[in-house]
């Protein structure tokens, strides 16, 4: 695949979120990508210990926001050919859809995280 540009419309994983942005600048390792909807909300809880509710602190991990730029390794940037949908419906979108999983798991690290969850929403959409 051809090497990505500044302007390029690209899907980026950041930690365990995925979202749609463009490329506003090219680093030895990194793209910095201004995010312009959400692909998938990032889970909640330790990121290093997955799936887990017995941690230490259990982290509430909320997504990043419109036109918020970040800095993705580049192996985890790829080119994105398709409609972009507006941010708000995109982390709705988004939101619901880890809502409704966790609902589904009912394991006590899915609990936690619908708390942390509801939370979120009520900051989102107030």
């Amino acid at each position: 695949m051809a090497d990505l540009q500044i302007g390029n419309k690209v899907t980026a994983i950041y930690k365990t979120g995925k979202y749609i942005g463009e490329i506003t600048d090219i680093r030895a390792q990194h793209y910095l990508v201004r995010v312009l909807a959400v692909i998938k909300h990032p889970m909640q809880g330790d990121l290093h210990n997955p799936k887990d509710a017995n941690v230490q602190m259990f982290h509430e991990r909320r997504a990043l926001a419109y036109r918020e730029q970040t800095n993705v390794p580049k192996q985890m940037v790829k080119l994105f050919d398709g409609n972009i949908p507006e941010y708000t419906a995109s982390l709705r979108e988004a939101l619901d859809k880890m809502m409704q999983e966790l609902k589904e798991d009912g394991s006590p690290w899915a609990e936690l995280s619908l708390k942390n969850a509801e939370v979120l929403e009520m900051d989102y959409f107030k």
